[in-house]
Parts: C-alpha cells; sequence; structure tokens
C-alpha cells in the first residue's frame, strides 16, 4: 500500500521543538486543564494508560478520575522526526495523544496504530488543533502575498475539521465516537507579538511545500497591516483563534450499549407524541 504525500516536515518539526523552552506554554496548559476535565468525569480506572505527544516527558505523570487516580506512560513525539514512535506496550485501558495528530501525515493510520493498542473497552483521547485555529493569520498572510508578490503561498499549516473527526474516528473501528471543539479567542499586543510567540513554540511553518524565500520586511509588514484591518480591537491589540478539537473512541466490547435492530422498537413514535 502506498504512503500517503507527506504535507509535513516531520524532521523540520523536530528541530523546531527541539528548540522550545523547557517551562511549558499556554496552549499545552489549557488542553492539560480540559483533559481533567474530562478524565474526572470518568467512574472508571485506568490501570495502564498511555499518553502521547510533544514534550510529554515534561508533563504530570499521573491522571484523576471520578474515583481513582491513576500513572501515565509517556511516550515522546518527533523526537528523533518520526510521527509516531513505535508503541512497545499493549491492551492499554486509555491512550490520550496530546497536540499531535494535526501534523501528522497519515491521520488514519496513526488512529489506526493507537487503536491496535487498545483492550478491549479502553479509551482513546485526542486532542489535536482544530482548522479555526490562526485562522486571522492565515487570511492576513494570503493578503499579504496578494498584495506583495501577486499570489498566494502557504504560510499557515491546514488542520483537522471537526466535521471529519467523528468519521475518521468509526473508520478504524472505535465504537461511541464523539467529537467536540473547545474555542479560546486570545489576544496580542501586535501581530508581530503573535509570530513571536509562534516561534518560540516551535510552531514555524511546518509543511513540506512552504515558501523557498524567506518573509521579507515587506512582507511582513503588510500581512501585520492586514492584520490589523481585519482582525484589530480598537485598544489596538489584535484577535487570535484557538480551537482545540476532541475526540474520542471506545475499543468495542460486549458491555457496551449497541444501537437497537431495525425494527426491533416496541412503541411507536406517535403513541409517545400523543398523535393517533
Amino acid at each position: 500500500m502506498s504512503q500517503p504525500q507527506a504535507i509535513f516536515d516531520t524532521a523540520l518539526i523536530a528541530r523546531n521543538l527541539a528548540r522550545r523552552p523547557g517551562n511549558g506554554d499556554f496552549v499545552t496548559d489549557l488542553v492539560l486543564a480540559d483533559l481533567a476535565d474530562r478524565l474526572g468525569t470518568l467512574i472508571r480506572e485506568f490501570p495502564k494508560a498511555l499518553i502521547i505527544g510533544p514534550d510529554v516527558d515534561k508533563l504530570p505523570a499521573l491522571g484523576q478520575t471520578a474515583n481513582a487516580s491513576f500513572p501515565f506512560e509517556r511516550l515522546p513525539a518527533f523526537t528523533a522526526g518520526d510521527e509516531l514512535p513505535e508503541i512497545v506496550g499493549s491492551d492499554y485501558n486509555l491512550i490520550v495523544s496530546l497536540l499531535h495528530l494535526q501534523v501528522v501525515n497519515d491521520v488514519p493510520g496513526y488512529l489506526a496504530r493507537l487503536r491496535a493498542r487498545l483492550a478491549p473497552d479502553g479509551l482513546l483521547m485526542v486532542a489535536a488543533l482544530g482548522g479555526e485555529t490562526l485562522t486571522e493569520l492565515r487570511e492576513a498572510f494570503l493578503a499579504a502575498d496578494s498584495m506583495v508578490y501577486g499570489g498566494a503561498s502557504a504560510r499557515v499549516a491546514p488542520m483537522i475539521q471537526v466535521r471529519d473527526a467523528g468519521a475518521l474516528l468509526q473508520r478504524v473501528g472505535l465504537a461511541l465516537p464523539v467529537a467536540d471543539v473547545e474555542t479560546h479567542v486570545v489576544r496580542y499586543a501586535s501581530p508581530f507579538a503573535l509570530m513571536a510567540e509562534l516561534k518560540a513554540l516551535g510552531a514555524a511553518n511546518p509543511l513540506v511545500d512552504r515558501p523557498k524565500r524567506l518573509a521579507t520586511p515587506a512582507l511582513l509588514t503588510a500581512a501585520a497591516n492586514a492584520y490589523v484591518a481585519r482582525d484589530g480591537d480598537p485598544d489596538g491589540r489584535i484577535r487570535a483563534t484557538l480551537e482545540v478539537i476532541w475526540l474520542s473512541g471506545w475499543a468495542p466490547h460486549e458491555s457496551q450499549q449497541q444501537p437497537l435492530r431495525p425494527g426491533s422498537a416496541t412503541t411507536r413514535l406517535g403513541d409517545v407524541l400523543g398523535k393517533a
């Protein structure tokens, strides 16, 4: 079977992540807080759990459900340019992928590999940046490229759309799939402050087909002006969208709720609605 064409330069992503400071970042903090809230609603024990993603060796080692704490095994992603290092274990009760899926070239293959390591009735949870993330910056650079160079270039990576996410879980054989979105609007002093933070976070353009020429001062100024004109606030600050898509699904098990067979209903809809 042929491999999908590479969209993301995994070796470049690994180099960018290696240069990140070791003091964390607000995006990871938001996602970790959301993960804690989601796990905290589960009346479940996860004796064998794995968390995957960039810098996971710096994350807390313990998870907490509604009734039990549990240890996480941690597997860093992109440590050597690999999208997903080999998962040695199997029969995990929980696998969590954090802020990784949005720069994976073979998304169905990646999810299938995670699914294969779940125990029956094991849970897969994925947090990834969604398609509306940095849409303001994307639009600003499209306008600037058109103005300065007379055409568009891919300077902000495409990301996953939530409408496609649920189908991906079903495609790899996960039961009870759920996809939802958390959207945050973050404000910055200027477009240049946003660009500087993205660079510091190792989030520079990861595309294989990225522009070969460096962004010139003229292009950056044009992009900043377009950004302020479109998404600036009266106080001079600018808005940036951060969209986090959450996916979850369970490895099938006979204990799970099953859909009724077509035609097996014993009550008419008209009776429920009080109609003849």
